[in-house]
């Protein structure tokens, strides 16, 4: 978009770096992925909860850890009005967590289930399948420290992605352990770092969680962590049992998985269950979600030592997974019917006729503006509608309108009268 700015110059406005946009027909792809995959948790019970875009940003430091990468590197962060220190939400996880908190909803059954989407922002290298607004489904159970309900959260993400004619994804599952088989691992690690010639960076992140360090993607890095002791080899006999648990119940589920021991999820409160979703089709970026078990995040935020289990999967990342598997399960069609009137008169009753058909659940968008009959059957031949209404002086007369099949070419004349009827019936039959 070019306009001319105060001192007369051209100015041009573009979205900013790293931001997608989604517009038809592509945009069909986008609502579908997001769609199928709430589905899949509203299935299981999940209440929608709509999030706050901005929050306090002592609340993303304490809850999803100062030594990520996160909180570190890629949060944007400013100062509001009243000079309060506000934050764009990188993730859900904390926030949901502060609303069951805020609203007292772990005061009443458990577990708290909820569902949530919308955008997340995090200051990054725009690429491939990373975004700097990036788009999440998620859910989140909270209150019930129960292997049957982290296995739940898995099949529900799971079920997302097959209703989506997905197949060419691998779920990695490992445990990161609890507070009581954390402290000694934690030594056990930076004995191990220590020994390793690190540089002053990586060094001063591990030394405030030394789990970041096996996260690191550098070559270099990752060559030297190759012997580190891996976490699921020294599993408290609590986590241990949990972990098997959740194995078996997902082995009941019928849902396959791999376990990863040098899995690392980014955020600092995962415990016990942790898995990624990875799409190989995607390249470097192959995690098209993931998610795992928090059981300290509530009590840390200031709310009851309950626990709890949950998922972000990438809507950005998914769609491209889709494409990557050559499928597109959904429609691009703006609209099922599109009317083509000739002449005032008929564009008159056409409008009556079109929000009839609405208000019974048919798609239904007109010819504006005065175009000829080829121009408006080119419009409705773009719109993708499967059938076009023409109407004009002599079919008002006769008290008729033609329907007409844009697939086959075929056309009939249907009485005024009966039209909704008969039109939202060839839609739905």
């Amino acid at each position: 978009m070019t306009v001319l700015s105060e001192a007369g110059a051209m100015t041009t406005f573009a979205a900013p770096k790293g931001v997608p946009e989604y517009y038809p027909p592509e945009s069909a792809g986008f609502t579908h992925v997001r769609d199928t995959l709430l589905a899949a948790a509203e299935r299981a019970g999940y209440g929608y909860i709509e999030l706050p875009v901005f929050e306090d940003t002592g609340l993303y430091a304490r809850g999803v850890g100062e030594s990520t990468d996160v909180v570190s590197k890629e949060m944007y962060t400013f100062l509001d009005r009243g000079e309060r220190s506000v934050t764009l939400r990188p993730e859900g996880t904390a926030g949901v967590v502060r609303a069951v908190i805020e609203h007292g909803l772990d005061r009443g059954g458990l577990p708290v289930k909820l569902r949530y989407a919308g955008p997340f922002f995090r200051y990054e290298r725009p690429q491939a399948g990373r975004f700097r607004q990036l788009q999440q489904v998620g859910i989140e159970a909270i209150g019930v420290d129960d292997p049957a309900l982290d296995a739940e959260v898995i099949a529900v993400a799971d079920e997302g992605y097959r209703a989506l004619g997905l197949s060419d994804f691998r779920i990695e599952l490992s445990s990161l352990g609890d507070a009581e088989c954390r402290p000694a691992y934690r030594e056990l690690l930076l004995e191990f770092l220590a020994g390793l010639p690190l540089d002053e960076p990586t060094r001063a992140r591990a030394a405030v969680n030394p789990l970041r360090v096996l996260d690191d993607k550098r070559p270099e890095v990752r060559a030297l962590l190759a012997d580190a002791p891996l976490l699921v080899d020294h599993l408290s006999v609590a986590s241990a049992e949990h972990h098997a648990a959740v194995k078996q119940h997902l082995d009941d589920l019928g849902v396959p998985y791999v376990e990863n021991p040098l899995m690392v999820r980014g955020l600092d409160y995962y415990t016990k269950t942790t898995f990624e979703f990875v799409h190989d089709g995607l390249g470097a970026q192959s995690a098209i979600g993931g998610g795992g078990r928090y059981d300290g995040l509530m009590a840390v935020l200031g709310g009851q030592p309950l626990g709890g289990i949950g998922f972000g999967l990438g809507i950005d990342r998914t769609l491209l997974a889709c494409r990557a598997e050559g499928i597109a399960p959904w429609s691009v069609a703006r609209c099922d019917v599109f009317g083509v009137p000739l002449g005032e008169a008929a564009k008159r009753h056409l409008v009556v006729l079109a929000a009839e058909l609405r208000r019974v659940g048919v798609r239904v968008d007109l010819a504006y503006g005065g175009r000829g009959l080829k121009g408006a059957m080119k419009a409705a031949d773009r719109s993708g509608a499967r059938f076009a209404l023409v109407l004009g002086e002599r079919d008002l007369q006769a008290g008729e309108v033609g329907l007409k099949d844009l697939a086959t070419g075929e056309q009939r004349s249907v009485a005024l009268a009966a039209a909704v009827a008969e039109v939202a019936a060839r839609v739905r039959g």
